[in-house]
């Protein structure tokens, strides 16, 4: 593409999502991002909204099938045509499995994948009739190592990693790549909300001996956009600092 299309992220709002939407805006993208509530919206604006990338805010639960059809809803309205799509937006119910309900498993599945396959579904039109798209998924170093007590959370992202690995192969020949990025431990608020005995522990599994930054996963998301990974597709790229290689 001669210009950089519109790009859709996903819980945009705040930590990886926000420094997404941000790094994309610098890069020159106009930038649809989504939040679940007002609070949101008016995060990603006030972020974005004195530079000329943002596009629009927009509401979306991701783990509400309404929701998602109203988004859609106001894409179409506003004739907004997306060839970027970051999904980024998710969620956690902790639990052991011998402990974990029905609705803490469905809930995680249905936001973290569900939510993947019907946005790449219904935005994949406009890829095809442009011949040109850049679809990545944001999925998890617990989705390739699992974590105790997230086996809600890491079937949703290895899921992810199966379903970009399949949805490229389905969409290569049309100029549409598909590809995933795997965040370790990453300095966002629900991180800091750790015990410093968690962190410390977390830490030493990592060589680097620190956690990453939003802005380190979101500069591998937009180089992942851009023409210069066009030959790039259907891979995971883990961002984990040595924590866990494949």
């Amino acid at each position: 593409m001669s210009e950089n299309p519109l790009a859709v992220v996903t819980g945009a709002s705040r930590g990886i999502g926000l420094a997404i939407a941000k790094t994309l805006d610098q890069a020159g993208f106009g930038v649809i991002g989504t939040a679940t509530g007002q609070t949101g919206i008016e995060s990603i604006e006030n972020a974005l909204g004195s530079g000329r990338g943002l596009i629009a805010a927009l509401p979306l639960d991701v783990s509400n099938a309404a929701s998602l059809e109203t988004f859609f809803t106001q894409l179409d309205e506003r004739a907004l045509q997306p060839l970027v799509v970051v999904n980024n937006a998710g969620i956690t119910r902790d639990n052991l499995l011998l402990r974990m309900k029905d609705d803490e498993w469905n809930a995680v599945i249905t936001a973290n994948l569900g939510s993947v396959f019907t946005l790449c579904r219904r935005l994949l039109r406009p890829m095809l009739k442009a011949r040109y798209g850049r679809i990545i998924n944001v999925t998890s170093v617990v989705g390739a190592a699992g974590n105790a007590g997230q086996s809600n959370y890491a079937a949703a992202k290895a899921g992810i990693v199966g379903f970009t690995k399949s949805l490229a192969q389905e969409v290569a020949n049309r100029g549409i790549t598909v590809n995933a990025v795997a965040p370790g431990l990453v300095d966002t608020d629900m991180t800091r909300g750790l015990t410093e005995d968690q962190k410390a522990h977390a830490l030493d599994r990592i060589p680097m001996g620190r956690m990453g930054t939003p802005d380190e996963i979101a500069a591998v998301v937009s180089f992942l956009a851009s023409n210069g990974a066009s030959y790039i597709s259907g891979e995971t790229i883990h961002v984990n600092g040595g924590m866990h290689m494949v």
